[in-house]
């Protein structure tokens, strides 16, 4: 009888035969940068987003000064280029590349599966791609083009508005903060599993009901301050100048 039930069990399918492997001990350096990309995700890089969004950014709702006060504390920071280097840039290129990786090594499978686990793993990996894109546009365009904002922090709320106001990149602006504000918080929730900090099935479901939470804020957050920069006047930021210049015209076009 036990044969001929183990016979007309269901083959498993092709799916669930392949995908990421979970963390395990020993083995070698597949299992060291499994964990380095794990850990990078939030620290520095969590840390990074958490700062970004919830302090930095969240200080424009309270208008322009308060946001360029905030700038000039960052770039007052000493050895800031070091500290953006080895606490930003490299630890986001790592983390991004690798996951890339990752994700090219394993197989989606939520069609043949569809699983709310299955379903948030594909988001994960979509809004960490999205938020790749989104980080590197905004940085590269925040620090190395145009007006030195290290330089000329009153400046600053001026020059994120230029971006915001023209409605593709402000809808740019949204579905990235959002990515990143998902992937960060639903990655709080894999790294406290897959490290053994939140165990136990009721736990861990508990744990991502705060995470989820925690994932609304950060988007909450972020929204209200592009809200802000949409509903001021337009500051015009002129180059070579060491501060914001004047308002612009009730039209709010973007200065070119």
């Amino acid at each position: 009888m036990a044969s001929a039930a183990g016979s007309t069990a269901p083959p498993i399918a092709r799916g669930a035969m392949h995908g990421v492997a979970p963390l395990r001990a020993g083995q070698g350096v597949s299992f060291v940068l499994r964990r380095l990309h794990s850990l990078t995700g939030i620290i520095p890089v969590g840390a990074f987003l958490f700062e970004h969004i919830l302090i930095s950014n969240a200080t424009a709702i309270s208008g322009p000064a308060a946001y360029a006060k905030q700038v000039a504390f960052l770039g007052g920071l000493p050895l800031v280029f070091f500290l953006e280097l080895f606490g930003i840039w490299l630890p986001i290129a790592f983390h991004a590349l690798y996951g890339f990786y990752i994700w090219y090594r394993g197989e989606g499978n939520v069609i043949s599966y569809p699983w709310t686990g299955n379903w948030m793993y594909t988001a994960q990996r979509w809004t960490g791609g999205i938020a790749f894109i989104y980080i590197f546009w905004h940085t590269y365009t925040m620090r190395f083009t145009g007006i030195d904002l290290h330089a000329n922090p009153y400046a600053s709320f001026g020059k994120v508005q230029n971006e915001v106001f023209q409605t593709p990149l402000f809808l740019f602006y949204v579905v990235g903060l959002i990515a990143a504000s998902w992937h960060f918080a639903y990655g709080i929730w894999l790294f406290c599993a897959k490290w053994g900090i939140v165990s136990g099935e009721v736990a861990r479901k508990r744990f991502l009901i705060v995470c989820i939470c925690f994932f609304f804020l950060l988007s909450g957050v972020g929204l209200a301050s592009l809200a802000t920069f949409r509903s001021e006047p337009l500051q015009v930021v002129e180059p070579g100048t060491a501060a914001m210049v004047h308002h612009a015209a009730p039209h709010r076009k973007p200065v070119e």
